[in-house]
């Protein structure tokens, strides 16, 4: 992004005034700044030089915002809940990958290979814009851990499964075999980079009651673990999960203060709102630029499969666990399908495309209307839900 600091902090101070804005409106906030990244994209303020690269979202914005996640979930609960979430993060990715992927090869026209990258990258629930979404909305207690923690280990597994994919679309020798085994290294050497990153940080944090270096030793774990496993093409987005729930849990039992504790709390939260901001007003931004008016037909196609999929995601896997003490209530079911909110990680995979892939231009487009749409409707939409379920006052 060729941009100077100043309009940097011209952009923070817009997100600001957005966000107070917002709050009097009662509207979601991400609402808000992508609407607000549009307005400026046809207003005579300078947006041309503005450039969205996947290593601007993947590298350096997504990895602080599922770290800054994950710290608040705890072990204790989330082992509970453990079968449920990973079901869904897993199986149900590939089950909405795939009836997206068909709807767009036989409705669509699309080929096979730009059908399956699509749909992949499509069935990831982001969790940028669904755990801002609920932190507004003061959601509390099962729902909100099955809410963001399926959405995080989604985002692991779609990751995952488009490097796959991706090889396959790029005419690699794909094997049962060699997928499988690809599929054990990638999630199993994230999650070990994440826990020797984690555990590393925790380690020297036990031995200083500076509450300024636990801070800077997080900043570590976050990108450390994520930079460590993208070198070795492991999955870093496992991996800054992994560090998150690890400094999250084992971090308040007493290898980090009191204080400090509180400082990386605050400092957390503060770097995800500047994150969130940016990273919405771009995506409202770049997407004003884009040309949807050949594409139409294939948006609405993609946009009813999103839900198709996402639907035969949650409903069906959900029913798995009705008979035991697991079982997910109807309401949650309900929040889980429409609260699976799209995002900045669909954008990221899609711009990591390589430019020679048939189809790519369209695939780029109608993931950016995707995005949008979910965005708006069931940005807006999400948080009426919850008051017509009684999950929120």
């Amino acid at each position: 992004m060729n941009i100077s600091l100043e309009y940097i902090e011209t952009l923070l101070l817009i997100a600001a005034i957005v966000a107070m804005a917002v709050r009097r409106l009662k509207i979601p906030y991400t609402v808000g700044l992508m609407l607000t990244g549009i307005v400026l994209a046809v207003s005579p303020f300078p947006t041309d030089d503005v450039k969205i690269t996947k290593d601007l979202i993947f590298t350096i914005f997504l990895p602080p915002l599922i770290y800054e996640a994950a710290i608040y979930i705890k072990w204790q609960e989330l082992r509970r809940d453990l079968p449920v979430i990973l079901t869904l993060a897993t199986v149900g990715v590939l089950l909405s990958a795939g009836v997206t992927a068909a709807g767009m090869h036989y409705l669509a026209q699309w080929g096979w290979e730009s059908a399956i990258l699509f749909g992949v990258l499509i069935a990831a629930t982001d969790p940028v814009s669904v755990i801002a979404t609920f932190k507004e909305a003061r959601v509390h207690g099962r729902l909100r851990l099955l809410v963001e923690a399926e959405s995080l280990f989604n985002d692991g597994a779609a990751a995952v499964a488009f490097s796959i994919a991706l090889g396959f679309a790029m005419g690699g020798n794909i094997t049962m075999f060699g997928t499988f085994q690809t599929l054990v290294i990638t999630v199993a050497g994230g999650i070990l980079c994440g826990a020797l990153v984690a555990g590393s940080v925790l380690l020297l944090a036990g031995r200083t009651d500076d509450h300024l270096i636990e801070v800077t030793l997080t900043t570590v774990a976050a990108y450390g673990s994520f930079l460590l496993a993208e070198h070795f093409h492991l999955s870093g987005v496992l991996a800054s999960l992994v560090a998150g729930l690890l400094t999250g849990s084992i971090g308040s039992l007493g290898s980090i203060t009191d204080k400090g504790r509180e400082g990386v709390l605050s400092f957390w939260e503060f770097i995800a709102f500047v994150v969130n901001s940016l990273i919405f007003m771009l995506i409202g931004i770049r997407g004003a630029y884009q040309d949807f008016s050949n594409l139409l037909f294939s948006i609405l196609i993609a946009i009813v499969m999103m839900f198709a999929g996402r639907a035969l995601a949650i409903y069906p896997l959900s029913a798995l666990f009705s008979r035991s003490a697991l079982q997910v209530s109807m309401n949650h079911q309900h929040i889980l399908f429409w609260g699976g909110l799209r995002g900045a990680l669909a954008l990221a995979l899609a711009l990591g495309l390589p430019p020679e892939l048939p189809e790519r231009d369209a695939i780029l487009a109608v993931a950016f209307a995707v995005v949008g749409y979910s965005i708006f409707i069931q940005g807006l939409t999400i948080v009426p839900l919850l008051r017509k379920l009684k999950e929120i006052p």
